[in-house]
């Protein structure tokens, strides 16, 4: 997610390079809303944010102020309607948003709106937001009203950018799973984003983090912040550094590509490896590598090369997609591999599927050995707050031991590194984190089991 404001730049254009920079977090679908004060005109489509967009496209986005958002889906289809920033025209009032997260009572959400045809949380959010500002507000202070109005009725991860025709409300929920950051612009204005990444493409200065919990609005008078919410302990999701954010990135204060590193370091110290050379699964593998490399004095070395116009394949939306996109995603150097006792190094194994290809990859390669390491602990239980692993079925670590995986994925040994070690790599670990997928402590009250379509079934 991504948003602007700003008297003096080009928004469309600002939006579209913020949401470059944060491609990586979803694939799907790209979009932009834009108001220049009287109308808010909304464009959006499935495929890539270049692919999406182009000069006449944004040069359509007039304003001051905008929102844009890439989507990864974990409710609904990957279809047009679910393209987000979600729209809603209610009377006068006029409000787009932009969801990073899922919420954990839907259900009941839709049957308290009354709601037909919508299929996502998202559109719940904007739905509601819309008829709180046009039933009851008409004032200046209608949006923000609104928004501390309904947002307390809403459970699990959202990290939300908002707008109408007048201004930008920025909002995480009390616990904090999902990133925002606050940035300022030379000529005053005023950036929001889901990482502090994409600040630097556009030239904005990183302000600080949105607090869990908080809400900030940024209109014509500047910046208000408030806190809608019962104040709970933080708890943001650990796999943003593990796999979620970009390295360039900062979380909690702390570099994102440092922390893998250290991740790296201390499963070298966890799962020793007799092996010849260290090589990275690209991309978010590496920092880890280069730490476990360091650590053990085992020579590092690129083994696999990564075609960077193919997508991230744990977030594609089907199986069948995951599968073939390894094949196209990565090439062995066998080079690096030939008669060579490899110590391969991924961040996460959840499926097991694409682990189980790079291993056959490399030893067809002419690997004499392959052991692999892991970077975060076993990922055993469901996400509820914004990943699209909802089904334990399909997650091979509930399913099997690290011995029973090691032989499933081929591998010679297997080594995850250990939840304290994950915590404590990350240098900031009393600052409050979500582990629910790797140790089954959930945070809030979630459903016995969810159904990305519900709505759509309904």
């Amino acid at each position: 997610m991504f948003a602007v404001y700003s008297a003096t730049q080009r928004i469309s254009h600002l939006i579209y390079f913020g949401l470059f920079a944060l491609q990586h977090r979803g694939q799907e679908s790209a979009g932009i809303a834009t108001s220049d004060g009287e109308t808010v005109t909304v464009f959006k489509d499935l495929g890539l944010v270049a692919q999406v967009f182009d000069e006449p496209a944004l040069a359509g986005l007039d304003g001051h102020l905008g929102i844009g958002h890439a989507r990864y889906s974990t409710m609904g289809s990957n279809n047009w309607d679910n393209a987000q920033p979600a729209h809603r025209q209610v009377g006068n009032t006029s409000v787009a948003l932009g969801h990073n997260g899922n919420l954990t009572n839907t259900a009941e959400l839709a049957e308290a709106l009354g709601v037909s045809g919508a299929t996502t949380d998202s559109d719940l959010m904007a739905e509601g937001i819309a008829r709180a500002v046009n039933d009851e507000r008409s004032d200046a202070r209608g949006l923000e009203m609104a928004v501390m109005e309904v947002a307390p009725t809403w459970k699990g991860a959202f990290s939300l950018v908002i707008m109408d025709q007048g201004r930008i409300v920025g909002l995480r929920d009390p616990n904090g799973f999902r990133p925002l950051c606050l940035g300022s612009l030379s000529d005053g204005g005023w950036v929001l984003s889901s990482e502090t990444a994409a600040l630097d493409l556009v030239g904005a200065k990183f302000v600080r983090e949105v607090a869990a919990g908080e809400m900030i609005v940024i209109d014509a008078n500047g910046i208000n912040s408030y806190y809608p919410f019962e104040r709970v302990d933080p708890g943001l999701c650990v796999f943003e550094f593990v796999y979620f954010a970009r390295p360039d990135s900062q979380m909690y204060g702390r570099s994102i590509h440092a922390a893998r590193t250290e991740m790296g370091r201390i499963l070298s110290e966890e799962h020793p490896a007799p092996a010849d050379v260290i090589v990275p699964v690209p991309e978010s593998g590496i920092p880890a590598a280069q730490g476990f490399a360091a650590a053990s004095g085992i020579p590092y070395a690129d083994g696999l090369v990564k075609n960077r116009y193919v997508g991230r394949t744990f977030i594609e939306p089907t199986q069948m997609l995951r599968d073939q996109g390894i094949q196209l995603k990565l090439n062995p150097i066998p080079e690096t591999l030939t008669g060579k006792r490899v110590v391969l190094v991924d961040d996460s194994i959840v499926r097991g599927s694409t682990t189980r290809q790079l291993v056959t990859m490399v030893r067809d390669a002419g690997a004499a050995e392959v052991h692999v390491r892991v970077s975060s602990p076993p990922y055993q239980w469901p996400c509820f707050y914004g990943m699209d692993t909802s089904d334990r079925s399909t997650l091979i670590a509930a399913q099997m031991g690290v011995d029973e995986i090691r032989d499933h994925i081929g591998a010679d040994s297997l080594g995850y590194l250990s939840l304290d070690g994950l915590l404590s790599a990350t240098g900031v670990s009393d600052a409050g984190f979500c582990t629910a997928c790797l140790s089954g402590d959930y945070p809030t009250e979630v459903p016995e089991s969810a159904d990305k379509f519900q709505l759509e079934r309904s």
